[in-house]
């Protein structure tokens, strides 16, 4: 080696991490284009993602294993045998070949028409646990209508390519005389895009694209009366919305809403649920149902189970005595998956391409796919039958002279020259002369040659046939529906999903519906905290837990379905349903009202009241610190929206010393003042305003500045006796002196 050469070397290794460095310097562009998008595109193109004739690559090649095994018209044969022979064309675990046949077979009940006959064991689609057999133990073989998924694939009418190994070929896409890709439903994730394709009836595909043969220009609008909404293996029922499916007929993006059919079972005070959304599975409606149980969100439901049997799928609810079914059913609806939202992705490939489309454009694209398979059909019996009428002319020019035929085959001295002297002597191509030396010698004789002649008539009317059908693209059209029409009478089937309107669904609100009536005691103190005490808590102990001196300032024993009115010092009236309160014990404090309902900093609860309703008839009388006072009808406080907080609903000139309701008839207030006085009157005595911000009018007369009215109730009883002693026929009035006069609070 030369010093150079040494030097060279030595050289290289000194820098051994630059040579590194230079080495793996990469732009990540570089690194994505080169290494991340060739996988991202065969996941797309090769895995995750449907072709125009429906199926994904998996699919294709199991289905065409079955047809080259024979499995169209033979007997079954165990699952394990065709797993099998699909790995020839699908080179993944046997387990991933036997899942995906497991979801094509008729017992999975995953799609509206089965590809595959199964007998065995094979899960169901609404289940996310019940396993399918092992595939030694089932059989299966193709349903009937396979029949049109491999019509004229041996005619040349779709492209085949070769196996992962070379070792056979496969063909790229299934030559279906009906658009499959929107009859079976279709679900994948591929890398950066997803499909979700629902299924449709067959009938109206067919008529669908019947009518865009027919008509190019059919608008979203015919085709939503001709394909009315999704059709699924599982029924139950799609709430319908017009606007809402027209979207995803001219879009491919959407979703509907589907929910479970059921019936109410007297006898038995049960319901049976008979059927499911497709994208909901038993297991996760029985967990949650279970659940919901337990915590109380049912109680309506003493037991959620099982029922599916022989006769198909049967999930069971046994009611309680008197518990309302369809107010059960709500609930179910709204927090379990009875009700479940189908999204729909269109995205499918179309000749390699992903394309996102509409229901018309899908059909569009299949019309095309279609019209090539039939071209190519109809090219390959062209030229068979061309092929035919050849060597049939050739035939019927023998007749003129037969013995002359045999002389030329029998004084041929060479085998070589048989085929060129027949043609020397008959004027016959190559290709005649060779069918015509292959005749057997029984065959050579008029009558057989006459028999075949007459074929010659039927073969070039047949030619001339397929011609003008190649030439005229409204033949062609007619042909394919010909060809749709004769699919939608053979296998057409009444729809399974029943179509509802959304107009027709009565739903209550959610506060209806989780609502739950009973008997309590609802009571407010006056500072502020507020307890909803159950019949059970009430009878345990009288005795309430206060803050020290605080003390109970309403009292009322009803149930569950009144609303809260919260009167507070800053003219304001907060509103909550008594349902909305948690029922809590006698030893507890209760909800702190100002915290509960976020009123503003430093206000407080003056009073409170249950009501059922807003009665315009019905008044609320208030009395302010000021000694004013005036009554309202609880008709202004009406309005559209239940409104949380109602701003300015009485005057804040002066503080809100109480606020009573009065019904049907006046009520007796007593009112007292610091200053040691007080007064009971009726509530007829102050005037009514008919506006809600009325200051009022002196009730109280205040003997000097500072005093104010500290104290109004409707409670006579807490006050005692005495406050008879007090009473006032006239306005305004000073009040008595109190004296020794004791409050019950």
């Amino acid at each position: 080696m030369t010093v150079k050469k040494m030097a060279k070397k030595k050289k290289v290794i000194e820098n051994p991490m630059e040579n590194e460095a230079a080495a793996i310097q990469q732009p990540i562009t570089e690194t994505l284009e080169k290494n991340y998008m060739p996988y991202a595109m065969s996941v797309i193109v090769s895995r995750a993602i449907p072709e125009i004739d429906g199926f994904k690559p998996s699919h294709r090649k199991l289905l065409y294993t079955m047809y080259k095994m024979g499995l169209l018209n033979g007997q079954k044969t165990k699952s394990a045998n065709i797993v099998g022979q699909t790995m020839r064309l699908n080179p993944h675990g046997d387990s991933s070949i036997y899942e995906t046949m497991v979801r094509l077979t008729r017992g999975h009940e995953a799609l509206l028409h089965p590809f595959i006959d199964s007998k065995g064991s094979f899960g169901k689609q609404y289940s996310r646990d019940m396993a399918y057999a092992a595939s030694r133990y089932t059989e299966a073989k193709l349903d009937p209508i396979c029949h049109e998924l491999f019509s004229g694939i041996d005619k040349n009418s779709v492209d085949f390519v070769p196996n992962y190994d070379n070792t056979t070929e496969e063909p790229t896409l299934l030559p279906t005389t009906f658009p499959n890709i929107l009859v079976s439903p279709n679900l994948g994730i591929a890398v950066g895009m997803a499909c979700s394709i629902c299924s449709f009836n067959l009938a109206e595909i067919c008529d669908g694209a019947i009518a865009l043969l027919k008509n190019p220009n059919t608008t979203v609008e015919r085709m939503l009366d001709i394909v009315k909404a999704p059709d699924f293996p599982g029924g139950a029922q799609i709430i319908y919305d017009r606007e809402q499916m027209k979207r995803i007929y001219e879009t491919g993006t959407g979703s509907f809403k589907m929910r479970a059919k059921y019936e109410y079972v007297k006898t038995d005070n049960c319901i049976d649920i008979l059927e499911i959304p497709y994208s909901s599975s038993i297991e996760s409606i029985m967990k949650k149902a279970t659940d919901m149980i337990k915590t109380g969100k049912l109680r309506e439901v003493s037991d959620v189970r099982d029922a599916i049997d022989l006769n198909g799928f049967k999930l069971t609810f046994d009611l309680k005595k008197d518990a309302n079914p369809d107010l059960v059913m709500q609930k179910l609806f709204t927090l379990t998956e009875l009700e479940n939202n189908f999204d729909c992705n269109f995205n499918i490939l179309v000749e390699g391409t992903p394309m996102q489309l509409g229901i018309r454009e899908i059909l569009t694209e299949w019309i095309k796919f279609r019209s090539k398979c039939v071209r190519r059909e109809l090219n390959y019996d062209l030229e068979k039958k061309l092929s035919k009428l050849e060597l049939l002319e050739g035939l019927m020019k023998i007749l003129v002279d037969i013995d002359e035929a045999i002389r030329i085959i029998r004084n041929t001295k060479k085998e070589a020259d048989v085929v060129p002297n027949l043609s020397t002597a008959f004027g016959l191509t190559t290709n005649q002369a060779e069918y015509i030396a292959d005749i057997k010698l029984r065959n050579i004789n008029r009558e057989y040659i006459i028999n075949r002649g007459k074929e010659v008539e039927s073969l070039v009317a047949d030619i001339k046939e397929i011609k003008e059908t190649l030439r005229d693209e409204l033949k062609l059209k007619a042909l394919i529906i010909s060809t749709l029409q004769e699919v939608k009478k053979k296998y057409g089937k009444p729809r399974k999903t029943e179509i509802v309107e959304r107009e027709e669904v009565h739903e209550k609100p959610k506060e209806d519906i989780f609502f739950e009536n009973y008997n309590c005691r609802i009571i407010m103190t006056r500072g502020g905290y507020f307890k909803k005490l159950s019949v059970q808590s009430v009878r345990a102990a009288d005795e309430q837990k206060l803050k020290e001196g605080d003390y109970v300032i309403y009292k009322e024993d009803t149930d569950n379905r009144g609303e809260m009115f919260f009167f507070t010092d800053k003219g304001q009236i907060y509103r909550a349903k008594v349902a909305d309160f948690d029922l809590c014990k006698s030893s507890q404090m209760g909800d702190y009202i100002p915290t509960t309902l976020s009123m503003d900093d430093d206000e407080h609860v003056v009073s409170c009241k249950m009501l059922y309703e807003l009665n315009p008839e019905h008044k609320m009388v208030y009395i302010f610190e000021n000694g004013k006072g005036v009554r309202v009808s609880l008709g202004v406080y009406e309005a559209k929206s239940r409104r949380r907080k109602i701003s300015g609903a009485f005057s804040s000139v002066s503080a809100l010393a109480g606020a009573v309701y009065e019904g049907d008839k006046p009520v007796n207030i007593f009112i007292r003042s610091d200053a040691g006085r007080g007064m009971l009157i009726k509530s007829s005595l102050i005037p009514e305003k008919n506006t809600r911000t009325a200051a009022g009018v002196q009730i109280m007369k205040l003997p000097k500045k500072g005093v104010k009215v500290d104290l109004v109730t409707d409670r006579i009883e807490d006050v005692g006796q005495d406050a008879l002693k007090c009473k006032k026929l006239a306005l305004p009035s000073t009040g008595s002196p109190l004296g020794q006069l004791t409050f019950n609070f």
